[in-house]
């Protein structure tokens, strides 16, 4: 077993399923002292077992702005500090353009794009010199894929971050990378709210643009988080791995 994350403490957005939760979890098995965040309380119920008594778990929804200073406040305090934020709460609405209002709107960019603005922001006084914060992007901030506009820009949005807050910054210390999947095997897809039949019709569709020929595995993502959080990364900076399974070609 390795410890590259020995002793850091870090925070998880999201991290109650999916590719957070597995995050997690590898996180822990690194050495990391973990907070993670997700609102619902069976998602939590089981993050509390997976991840154990240690693990701070904490219920905040990632749309809420005042919430993220509180988050950050909360975390900071019980940890005296955070080396490590893997940004990765986040909403798959997928509609067709016509089907679209203001109020879907601006729901997908408060999750995926405000909310976590505004948590780095509030997390600038906690974080630790080096730090490093990892952002939850999508390899649909790349192509385009029929019915993702709105999520997409959302995910183009945070990818740019990883750029632009490198540059700004760097210079405290604080490197700022991406991770940008392509369809992975998660929870995420069964709250799209469509029948079975379309969900699997749905899966169909997107497992024929991907040329290794299935779906990657949250396990395969949480690797690269723990590589770009952990020492070894110490000079990546504002970069992008994309794990798509070659859907991007």
């Amino acid at each position: 077993m390795t410890t590259r994350l020995q002793g850091k403490r870090t925070l998880i957005t999201g991290g109650t399923s999916g590719i957070g939760l597995e995050t997690a979890r590898q996180f822990i098995a690194e050495g990391a002292r973990v907070a993670v965040t997700g609102t619902n309380p069976e998602s939590i119920a089981q993050a509390r077992a997976v991840l154990g008594p240690d693990a701070l778990i904490l219920r905040v929804d990632a749309a809420d702005i005042d919430a993220q200073a509180g988050l950050a406040r909360t975390v900071g305090e019980a940890f005296g500090g955070i080396d490590a934020v893997f940004v990765n709460a986040g909403v798959a609405d997928l509609r067709p353009i016509e089907a679209w209002d203001a109020a879907g709107f601006d729901r997908s960019f408060d999750i995926n794009l405000r909310g976590p603005f505004f948590l780095i922001q509030a997390l600038l006084p906690w974080l630790a010199k080096p730090a490093s914060i990892v952002l939850n992007t999508s390899i649909n901030a790349h192509i385009g894929m029929p019915t993702s506009s709105v999520y997409a820009a959302t995910k183009a949005g945070l990818l740019s971050l990883a750029r632009t807050l490198s540059g700004e910054l760097v210079g405290r210390g604080i490197r700022v990378n991406a991770v940008s999947p392509g369809p992975v095997t998660t929870p995420l897809y069964g709250k799209l709210g469509l029948s079975a039949a379309d969900l699997d019709k749905t899966a169909q569709s997107i497992l024929a643009q991907v040329p290794a020929g299935r779906f990657g595995q949250a396990s395969e993502i949480a690797k690269a988080v723990v590589f770009l959080a952990s020492d070894e990364a110490s000079f990546t900076v504002g970069a992008e791995l994309i794990i798509d399974g070659g859907m991007g070609l």
